[in-house]
């Protein structure tokens, strides 16, 4: 059995559909069609049941997968004992946890671990939960909870409250608390559809008396600047805004009825959990971040 076979296998078993494997291998789906066809020519068997709109496991496909999960983990075992000697582990995180929650986590690590070498890495959550399957990444931390993903693990490390912030001059700003009702007829910034300060943004302002933010940017920097210019407001994990309330350049007011918040996730792939510069890490960021 040749390895790519397995592992495109491996990506239909766990999401049962050719088009979402083929997205996540980078293939086209006839490749990845074709590939589970060689398979089954060379075993002898069906694996995938066709017969019906949504794809399934034969009862042969079901004892492949838990045989190929088996076989992918101690690969990756091998490829971390031999490739990266030296206890080396990359991280990959969200500007704003990369910014504020990570240097602390790493100095820890680094006065427990002191030959062990970390490789950081920053990117946007679909990124860094594909950086992840792929094995490029040992670990990710985000806000917000992984899509499904049965190769995929993940672990709530804490709960950062959602704060609005405002220009220092704003009317609400001397009273540090209002009501979401009250907050949302104000003139809003928000980042980029797609981004997950965009979902935390859409979830708090929902319904049919929704408005659209009056601008949009990629930056959580440049959004943080652009309220204290006087744009409008934002709504962030408190950690983002912290430094820059404190430098008394942006106002923060609490939504006096709705408990908002987000989580501090870190997602690791499952079959590199033996992996002890993960673990190591992991131990850290437990210590550093829950509670």
């Amino acid at each position: 059995m040749e390895l790519r076979h397995l592992r495109t296998f491996e990506a239909v078993a766990r999401t049962l559909s050719v088009t979402q494997a083929a997205r996540e291998l980078h293939y086209a789906q006839s490749s990845v069609s074709d590939q589970i066809q060689a398979l089954e020519r060379e075993l002898g068997v069906e694996l995938l049941d066709r017969s019906q709109r949504r794809l399934r496991l034969t009862p042969r496909g079901v004892t492949l997968a838990e045989y190929t999960g088996r076989i992918l983990k101690l690969l990756e075992e091998a490829r971390w004992a031999v490739s990266r000697p030296g206890a080396e582990v990359a991280v990959g995180a969200l500007e704003t946890v990369s910014l504020h929650l990570l240097p602390a986590v790493l100095a820890r690590h680094r006065s427990l671990y002191p030959q062990a070498r970390v490789r950081v890495t920053q990117g946007n959550r679909g990124e860094l939960y594909q950086a992840v399957r792929r094995g490029d990444l040992d670990l990710c931390l985000t806000f917000g909870a992984p899509p499904p993903d049965a190769g995929l693990l993940a672990e709530t490390l804490a709960e950062e409250p959602l704060v609005v912030i405002a220009p220092p001059d704003h009317p609400l700003a001397g009273r540090g608390r209002a009501p979401l009702a009250e907050l949302a007829e104000e003139p809003f910034l928000a980042t980029e559809r797609g981004c997950g300060f965009r979902e935390m943004y859409d979830g708090a302002f929902s319904g049919p008396a929704a408005k659209e933010p009056v601008a949009e940017v990629s930056s959580i920097g440049t959004l943080g600047a652009c309220v204290a210019a006087g744009m409008g407001c934002a709504l962030l994990p408190y950690v983002a805004v912290r430094d820059r309330a404190d430098r008394r350049e942006v106002a923060v007011i609490e939504v006096e009825d709705a408990r908002l918040r987000t989580t501090v996730t870190m997602t690791w792939l499952d079959r590199n959990s033996a992996n002890p510069g993960l673990t190591g890490l992991q131990t850290v960021l437990r210590g550093q971040l829950a509670g």
